[in-house]
C-alpha cells in the first residue's frame, strides 16, 4: 500500500482568469498585505509583469512563480497569461498547482479564455476557488455573473464536488475581499483564509525517492541552465547527485550546484527541499522542459507535459532586403536558428521545424499574436529578419480537409451589429447565438474558421469605431469551408531603389494610404503603402519636380503630405498577402514582395494567367 501524507505547510495555487481580469493585479495587493514589503516602501504596479513587452501592453505574457505567508503557511503563487494565444504557458502552469483561483470580471462575466482554463483546471481535478472580481464597476451584476459561473461549470461536465466550489467578491485594485456582497472590509484576510482551508495540501508518498517534473526553465550567468518545477515525492539537498531523464528515456547525471525556494518574488539558496515545494535546480548541462528529474538510485520518469496542438504557422527567413545589415547585430541564418530552437525549449506551445533551405524555417504556434510577441521580443535583442504570412494548420482525416474553427464572441453596440455580422459571413462565419441586453449593446457568439481571423481584428475595430470587443477560443476542427478574398485591396510598390520625397507622396495620396514619410529609404519590391483598388500598382516614390525658370517663390515648400500611422508589427502581418513579407529589424519595420523585381513579378504573373 501506498503510505500517502501531505505537508500541510504549503499551498500551491494558481491564478486563471480571462485576459484584463485583474489576476497580476490582485497578486500585487496579496505582496502587500502579507507583510513581503516592508511599510512605507514605494512599489511599482503590476510587479509580476517584469517583461518590457508586458509593462507596455498591460498584459502578462510568461506565466511567473512567487509566495507569500500567512498563518504559517507558505502559499506558492503561479501568475498566469489570460491571453488565449498564451495557454500553453497556463496548461504548463497548472502542473505545479494543488487549486486554482478563477478570477472573473463582475460585469464581462465568463469569456472563452475562462472557458479554456477552467477546463484544464477540471480536468486536472483541481480544487477551484472563484472570485468575483471588480464588484465596484458601475456596470457590474456580480448575482448574474455567478449563475453564469455555474452554467459555465455545468457546461464543462463539473461534478458535485466540484460544484461546490467556493466563492468570494474583490476589488483587486483595492485589495479587498470579501464573503457577501454587503459586508464591509478593507482587506483580503477572507481570500487568503479560504486558500489555506479550501486548497489541498501537496501529497506525496514518503516511501517514494525524489521526482520533479521540469515545468519551466530559466538561466542565470552565473549558475547556467535552471530547471524549475514542484517536487512530487521526496526531498533533495545540495550537491546531491541526481539524473535529468530527457524525451529519449536517457539518465544524464549530474551534481545540484545549487538549490532555490521562491521567497516573494525573489529566489532564496536552500541547503535541502521538501515534498510539494515549487523549487529551482541548477547543476544540468542540458535540460527540456517535461524532463524529470530523480534520484540515480531510484530513476523513475514522470508523465511528460503535453499541450495543444499549434493551429498557426509562420515563415521564418534571413532578411534579404537590400538595406538588410545596416540595423541590426544579428543577421545569420545559424543565430535565427538558434534562438528559435531556445523559444521552443521556454514556451511548450511553440515548434520549429528547418526546411531543406538553410535560411529558411517555418514556426508554428498558437496564434498570430503570439508569433507577433516573439518577432518582437527578437527584434529587441537586434536580430534583423523577414516573416511571412500566417497560416492555418490543415488536417486530413479520410480524405477530407478539415481546419481549426474558432468560437468568436463579439461585443458591439446594437448600430455596429450588421457590419460586423456582414464581414464575418463573407469570411465563412456563421451566427450561433445572439443577446441583447436592452442597454444598447450586443452580444454575440459566431463559428469562424481561424484563417477568416488573421487580419480581421484592425477592421472590426474600425468597423465598431474602436468600441468593439472580441475574443476567440479554438472549439476544434471541421471540415474545409471554402475559400474567401483575403484582402479587397492591393498594394503600392515602390519601383527603385533611393529617398522618398515630399513632391512623390504628395501626388501618390489620391492612389490609397501610404505608410512612409518623406526622407525614408525605399528599393525595388518595397511595399509603400495600400492601394485603393484591388490590382498592385508600381510607382516611383523618389520623383523630384522638375526645375523651370518660372515658378512662384515658396511654392515647393508650401507641399504637406497627409500623416502617416506608424505601422506596427501586428498591422503589418495582418496587412501582407501570401506573395508578401515583413521586413522586422531594430528600428524599423518595412513591408517587400516576395520577388523584389518588377519585371519578375510581371513575368510570374503572366506565367499564373497562362496556366489558368
Amino acid at each position: 500500500m501506498k503510505k500517502e501524507t501531505s505537508n500541510q505547510k504549503i499551498r500551491n495555487i494558481a491564478i486563471i482568469a480571462h485576459v484584463d481580469h485583474g489576476k497580476t493585479t490582485l497578486v500585487d495587493h496579496m505582496f502587500r498585505q502579507s507583510g513581503i514589503f516592508r511599510p512605507g516602501l514605494e512599489v511599482d504596479e503590476r510587479i509580476m509583469d517584469t517583461m518590457d513587452l508586458e509593462k507596455e501592453r498591460g498584459i502578462t505574457i510568461a506565466a511567473k512563480n512567487c509566495s507569500v505567508q500567512w498563518k504559517g503557511v507558505k502559499i506558492n503563487i503561479i501568475d498566469t497569461p489570460g491571453h488565449a494565444d498564451f495557454s500553453g504557458e497556463v496548461e504548463r502552469a497548472l502542473t505545479m498547482a494543488d487549486g486554482a483561483i478563477l478570477l472573473v470580471d463582475a460585469s464581462e462575466g465568463p469569456l472563452p479564455q475562462t472557458r479554456f482554463v477552467l477546463k484544464k483546471t477540471l480536468e486536472k481535478r483541481l480544487k477551484v476557488i472563484v472570485v468575483i472580481n471588480k464588484i465596484d464597476r458601475k456596470d457590474a451584476r456580480p448575482d448574474e455573473i455567478l449563475d453564469e459561473i455555474y452554467d459555465l461549470f455545468i457546461d464543462l461536465d463539473a461534478d458535485d464536488e466540484q460544484l461546490n466550489f467556493p466563492y468570494l467578491y474583490a476589488v483587486g485594485r483595492e485589495g479587498i475581499a470579501k464573503k457577501n456582497l454587503t459586508e464591509e472590509t478593507d482587506n483580503l484576510n477572507f481570500l487568503f483564509n479560504t486558500i489555506i482551508d479550501e486548497i489541498p495540501p501537496p501529497r506525496f508518498n514518503i516511501e517514494e525517492p525524489f521526482q520533479m517534473l521540469v515545468s519551466d526553465l530559466g538561466y542565470s550567468d552565473y549558475l547556467g541552465k535552471l530547471a524549475i518545477g514542484r517536487i512530487l515525492n521526496g526531498n533533495a539537498e545540495f550537491k546531491e547527485t541526481m539524473v535529468c531523464i530527457n524525451d529519449k528515456n536517457e539518465q544524464i547525471p549530474f551534481k545540484i550546484s545549487e538549490l532555490q525556494i521562491y521567497e516573494g518574488m525573489k529566489l532564496k539558496e536552500a541547503e535541502t527541499v521538501e515534498s510539494g515545494d515549487i523549487v529551482v535546480l541548477s547543476g544540468m548541462a542540458d535540460v527540456k522542459i517535461g524532463d524529470t528529474i530523480c534520484t540515480q538510485e531510484f530513476p523513475k520518469p514522470i508523465n511528460r507535459i503535453t499541450v495543444d496542438e499549434p493551429t498557426i504557422s509562420m515563415e521564418f527567413t534571413i532578411n534579404t532586403s537590400p538595406l538588410n545589415g545596416k540595423d541590426g547585430k544579428i543577421i545569420q541564418s545559424g543565430k535565427i536558428r538558434e534562438r528559435l530552437i531556445k523559444e521552443t525549449l521556454q514556451n511548450v506551445a511553440v515548434r520549429f521545424e528547418p526546411t531543406e533551405d538553410r535560411d529558411r524555417f517555418i514556426v508554428k504556434g498558437r496564434g498570430e499574436f503570439q508569433m507577433a510577441i516573439l518577432i518582437e521580443t527578437m527584434r529587441r535583442e537586434g536580430f534583423e529578419l523577414s516573416v511571412g504570412r500566417p497560416k492555418v494548420i490543415y488536417k486530413h482525416e479520410n480524405g477530407n480537409t478539415m481546419e481549426p474553427i474558432e468560437k468568436l464572441y463579439v461585443d458591439c453596440a446594437e448600430d455596429f451589429l450588421g457590419v460586423v455580422t456582414e464581414k464575418l459571413s463573407l469570411r465563412k462565419g456563421r451566427m450561433t447565438n445572439l443577446v441583447n441586453n436592452g442597454k444598447g449593446r450586443v452580444r454575440g457568439e459566431f463559428s469562424i474558421p481561424s484563417r477568416s481571423l488573421i487580419g480581421y481584428r484592425d477592421e472590426f475595430l474600425t468597423d465598431t469605431r474602436g468600441t468593439g470587443i472580441m475574443n476567440t477560443i479554438l472549439s476544434g476542427y471541421e471540415q474545409f469551408r471554402g475559400e474567401f478574398p483575403i484582402r479587397s485591396t492591393g498594394s503600392i510598390v515602390s519601383d527603385r531603389q533611393g529617398k522618398s520625397v515630399a513632391y512623390a507622396l504628395f501626388h501618390l495620396e489620391p492612389r490609397g494610404r501610404l505608410f512612409i514619410v518623406p526622407g525614408e529609404p525605399v528599393y525595388e519590391g518595397m511595399i509603400i503603402g495600400e492601394h485603393n483598388k484591388s490590382g498592385d500598382i508600381n510607382v516611383n516614390p523618389c520623383k523630384e519636380k522638375k526645375l523651370t525658370n518660372m515658378r512662384a517663390s515658396g511654392k515647393d515648400e508650401s507641399i504637406a503630405c497627409s500623416p502617416v500611422q506608424p505601422i506596427t508589427l501586428e498591422r503589418a502581418i495582418n496587412f501582407i498577402k501570401d506573395d508578401e513579407m515583413v521586413e522586422v529589424v531594430p528600428n524599423s519595420i518595412r513591408l517587400h514582395k516576395k520577388t523584389f523585381s518588377s519585371q519578375k513579378r510581371h513575368l510570374q504573373r503572366s506565367l499564373q494567367n497562362k496556366n489558368k
